[in-house]
């Protein structure tokens, strides 16, 4: 079972990504933390990442998808894997779906949780983060028992600069210039699936576990 997550910034991918973790016991491979680990290894992928890094450019997109491939070889993704922020453009998607196909192995669902930018703005404004613990909470679906206090440890809550309504909104427009092609793409190889994002947790839980069986 090898899955790609798709869904506009704030739609909730990692929040239901876990919850495909627990069902299926399937990693979650991200691409920082690829290359947190081969820079920190030494591998001479992680040498050439560095190198790219520590100059200020951008990591290529062939050496992004080799990074992803050699982490997909991997034991624990024998049972199939969940990509979370890779591939981002189609570019990558192409460099993935060619490396793969090298492996005899293609992705089997690229499920995207859909919501409308409007949505997405209304709920990220209502997100408050405790500054002491890292405690996540929001305005109406998950209030602290005291208003801007957190339940945790008593921490304050507070509004981060990431989910401020001006600052959700380039991030939407990056995401629909460069990310969402992805969907049509996706949609040509016959593996896209669309899950209501603003069903709740449990609703889009139900939905995936329709999908993936």
């Amino acid at each position: 079972m090898k899955i790609i997550m798709l869904g506009a910034p704030g739609a909730g991918k990692g929040t239901h990504a876990k919850g495909i973790v627990e069902k299926y016991q399937i990693p979650v491979i991200s691409t920082g933390d690829i290359f947190r680990q081969n820079i920190k290894d030494g591998t001479e992928l992680g040498k050439k990442a560095k190198s790219y890094m520590d100059a200020g450019d951008l990591v290529p997109d062939e050496l992004v998808c080799d990074l992803v491939v050699d982490r997909l070889q991997k034991d624990d993704c024998k049972n199939g894997y969940i990509l979370d922020g890779f591939p981002r453009t189609i570019p990558q998607a192409e460099a993935l779906t060619e490396a793969l196909k090298k492996q005899g192995t293609a992705i089997d669902y690229a499920l995207e949780i859909f919501m409308t930018d409007e949505d997405i703005i209304e709920r990220m404004a209502g997100r408050r983060v405790c500054a002491k613990c890292g405690a996540t909470f929001h305005t109406e679906n998950i209030p602290p028992k005291v208003e801007g206090v957190c339940d945790n440890c008593g921490g304050t809550l507070e509004l981060r600069d990431d989910d401020k309504p001006e600052t959700v909104k380039k991030r939407l427009d990056v995401y629909h210039e460069q990310t969402a092609p992805l969907i049509e793409y996706y949609k040509k190889q016959g593996i896209h699936y669309e899950v209501d994002g603003t069903l709740g947790v449990e609703g889009v839980a139900k939905a995936v576990s329709k999908i993936l069986g």
